[in-house]
């Protein structure tokens, strides 16, 4: 895979992750809408690939049984880990995991969250097909990441494979990893400088799918 060997140092960012504003509202956001298009149930167990500081898993931890989330981020988990043990949280765990980590993870889940995360990711396809082989038959897989921004979201990065995403490419691709039902929504929007300094405002997909 796969996720690239990032310079940009997230450990270090850390600590004050949350504290923009506009981050934790395009989460918000992308949560809304994932409430929309998603049958959320208590007896879900879910993964949230890619999970941060766990901004969205919060969200989400009222309504499902169980989370684990997953990152190659030790520093980001550790602010993640400081939310559960404040709201004393024995639903939640982390999980660490390596650039190719995705590997490790069995499952089975009922839903698969991931958010922000698939840019990163140089090899979309063999990750699509071990998320769809870890969920249960009928389970789900969410996915909200950029829609095609030219490089002008993130600027020249080396931790950064795509350039967002062609809405209908990314569909082809979850059929392809074997998922039915496959939809695709606008999720969210944000607004902010882009590489050249200029405000822009940016869209972002939440696509579905299904394990048949």
């Amino acid at each position: 895979m796969d996720v690239n060997e990032q310079p940009r140092n997230f450990d270090a960012e850390a600590a004050t992750w949350d504290e923009n504003p506009r981050r934790t509202q395009l989460v918000a956001d992308i949560f809304n809408t994932l409430q929309q298009k998603v049958p959320l149930h208590r007896d879900m167990n879910m993964l949230d690939f890619g999970c941060g500081t766990g901004t969205l898993a919060m969200h989400l931890a009222p309504l499902v049984d169980f989370i684990t989330g997953a990152d190659t981020s030790q520093g980001m988990l550790d602010v993640f880990e400081k939310k559960v043990t404040t709201q004393s949280l024995n639903t939640v765990k982390t999980m660490l995991i390596t650039p190719d980590g995705y590997k490790s993870l069995q499952g089975p889940y009922d839903l698969i969250v991931s958010t922000m995360t698939l840019h990163h990711v140089e090899n979309i396809a063999p990750l699509l097909e071990h998320l769809h082989n870890i969920l249960v038959p009928g389970g789900l897989l969410a996915i909200s990441d950029l829609d095609p921004d030219g490089g002008l979201f993130h600027g020249p990065s080396a931790g950064v494979f795509h350039n967002g995403f062609e809405r209908d490419v990314m569909v082809g691709m979850f059929e392809a990893a074997g998922f039915v039902n496959v939809r695709a929504v606008t999720a969210a929007e944000t607004t902010k400088p882009d590489a050249n300094g200029e405000m822009r405002t940016f869209t972002l997909f939440l696509i579905t799918g299904q394990r048949a």
